[in-house]
């Protein structure tokens, strides 16, 4: 199983940036599988974000709550994190992860599946 971050970059603080988690590997299907977005930003320990478990019912932390919103495309096997109102806070490399079972939930630990990050930079 392969996770493939994308979307990151440099936003003014207020703006939004839409990350792109494309899984692959015949062995998981979203439709089945829960995902993550969770970040770590420097000198800091992970931080999850957002989850959507197998049915497509949503957990967000209430650190990014009415802000950031976690959906998928199950035809494309992709996950994707909406973030809007940026602020310079959110700053960090965002990973996703996958979970064969589908519980979803927000401990990063659950997921035994993880991709490399891709990097948002926050500029107040």
């Amino acid at each position: 199983v392969q996770l493939q971050a994308s979307g990151g970059g440099l936003v003014q603080a207020g703006g939004s940036l839409r990350l792109s988690c494309v899984v692959s590997g015949r062995t998981f299907d979203i439709n089945t599988g829960g995902m993550l977005w969770f970040r770590q930003a420097p000198g800091k320990g992970r931080e999850s974000v957002a989850a959507i478990n197998w049915r497509g019912g949503t957990y967000t932390a209430d650190s990014v709550k009415g802000r950031f919103a976690i959906s998928r495309d199950t035809a494309k096997n992709t996950v994707y994190l909406q973030m809007n109102s940026l602020k310079p806070e959110d700053a960090a490399v965002y990973y996703c992860a996958a979970d064969r079972s589908g519980r979803g939930g927000l401990a990063i630990s659950a997921y035994e599946y993880r991709g490399q990050g891709t990097l948002v930079t926050v500029s107040s």
